[in-house]
């Protein structure tokens, strides 16, 4: 069973088109800025062309509701298809029939998100409009009806080392989608193969002597990848990342765990 070493930069690339797929518009990240002229006054003049697109996407003024976009900690549907993070990646894909959806949470300064895998008929607005009438609040997240119990469940690929490799970032990206604020955690973690060396670390485990990403392939088709990573925001830290993947699919068992932690000057 050899163990097949993937290089830190083709990870980082990895995330950076998957943060980049999934990258919301302002009127969605930021809903303040949209009520800022919802009082008649005309709305920012675009920088670029492309800001266009999200000013037309608003609608006009007066189909505001307690479903749009809003920052009173209100859920409401998300206009972005988090599916198109998956269109550009070798060896994975939707499963036909399936759709991503996600609902957005917005305060004053936080921020969190919920994304489901839902069959494409359940996936119309009107459809996921009903999730949003049950007083729900940011504890309790919007569920679809007929949604998966695991959006990655809605994935299939190819099963090479590459495509659990994606998945793995995959669904860290993705049940981090919506988050701004204290709800960030994993957008604080930085993909490492060394040991920073400009922290004193205290090891809660045996040193790791290769904290290069790994994918290892059992001859019963299951799978194994382990990376790192060092948590730049307090608590800082340095995490091992391992996820085992069954023969049939790309759900996984993760561990998360801190293995080091900056040693306290005595």
């Amino acid at each position: 069973m050899p163990i097949q070493k993937i290089s830190l930069e083709a990870l980082q690339k990895v995330r950076q088109h998957i943060k980049s797929a999934l990258s919301l518009p302002e009127s969605e990240n930021q809903p303040d800025l949209l009520a800022s002229f919802q009082d008649g006054s005309d709305p920012p003049e675009p920088g670029f062309l492309g800001d266009l697109g999200s000013l037309f996407c608003l609608g006009s003024l007066e189909e505001f509701d307690s479903q749009a976009p809003n920052s009173t900690g209100k859920w409401f549907i998300s206009s972005m298809n988090p599916g198109a993070s998956l269109l550009k990646f070798p060896g994975l894909k939707l499963k036909s029939g399936l759709r991503l959806v996600s609902y957005l949470c917005r305060t004053a300064d936080n921020g969190i998100g919920v994304t489901w895998a839902v069959p494409e008929a359940m996936s119309t607005t009107a459809q996921l409009e009903k999730a949003l009438n049950h007083g729900l609040n940011a504890q309790q997240p919007p569920r679809p009806e007929a949604a998966l119990e695991d959006v990655m469940e809605a994935i299939e690929g190819d099963r090479t080392p590459l495509s659990f490799v994606i998945a793995s970032l995959l669904q860290r990206e993705l049940r981090e989608f919506g988050a701004v604020g204290k709800a960030c955690d994993w957008s604080h973690h930085r993909l490492i193969d060394t040991v920073p060396t400009q922290v004193k670390w205290q090891w809660r485990v045996k040193q790791p002597q290769d904290l290069s990403p790994k994918v290892l392939v059992y001859p019963d088709q299951r799978v194994a990848i382990e990376f790192f990573t060092c948590r730049v925001v307090a608590p800082i830290a340095l995490f091992q990342h391992l996820d085992q993947y069954p023969a049939d699919q790309y759900k996984a068992v993760r561990s998360d765990r801190p293995i080091a932690v900056p040693l306290r000057a005595s």
